[in-house]
């Protein structure tokens, strides 16, 4: 018996024989094609947030730094760096979609944001499953595309961006691990 497709496995037992229900991602098959996965909980991004990603890649543009320049600018203050906004959106789905059942990350495309960031805005993402196909070259794996969508509190999307995904199918990745069954560590 598995826990469906709720990205649960529950037919593992601990030394009680308790079932262990272990999170994890979905498979490939699991996935479907034009479903809103929408990932929760949300993520108020700081000041320090902001401060820290982009010390911490080397990014010096003062419109994400010096509030004094910032405030002149066409915006009137600093913004979240748009990749700190890029990687929380990606990030936000890892829980629900790829956790444990991904193989490679294989590129993103059509990155935008068509609104500003600022600290102490809440990102939220949905994420739509746009195509999905078995791989020709790799049996057992299937390339996905996702389609991502950041909106901040008040619903205005901050960013988008489209991810192809090299993931596991169930079956294969049971397989592969020798067991029968995924374990996969949260």
């Amino acid at each position: 018996m598995t826990g469906g497709s709720n990205g649960q496995d529950a037919r593992q037992k601990d030394d009680g024989g308790r079932r262990v229900i272990e999170q994890r991602g979905l498979y490939f098959d699991e996935l479907e094609e034009g479903v809103v996965y929408a990932h929760r909980p949300g993520r108020t991004v700081t000041e320090a947030d902001n401060v820290l990603f982009t010390t911490l890649t080397m990014n010096t543009q003062a419109l994400h730094l010096d509030a004094a320049w910032s405030a002149a600018q066409p915006f009137g203050q600093r913004l979240v760096n748009s990749m700190f906004t890029l990687a929380t959106v990606v990030g936000q789905s890892v829980t629900q979609l790829t956790q444990g059942t991904i193989i490679a990350q294989l590129g993103l495309t059509d990155v935008s944001f068509p609104h500003p960031l600022y600290h102490g805005d809440t990102l939220y993402t949905e994420t739509v499953i746009a195509g999905k196909r078995l791989s020709e070259s790799r049996p057992g794996q299937g390339i996905v595309t996702m389609q991502h969508t950041g909106r901040n509190q008040d619903g205005t999307v901050v960013a988008l961006a489209t991810r192809s995904c090299l993931m596991w199918t169930r079956e294969a990745h049971r397989r592969q691990s020798g067991s029968g069954q995924e374990r996969i560590p949260v």
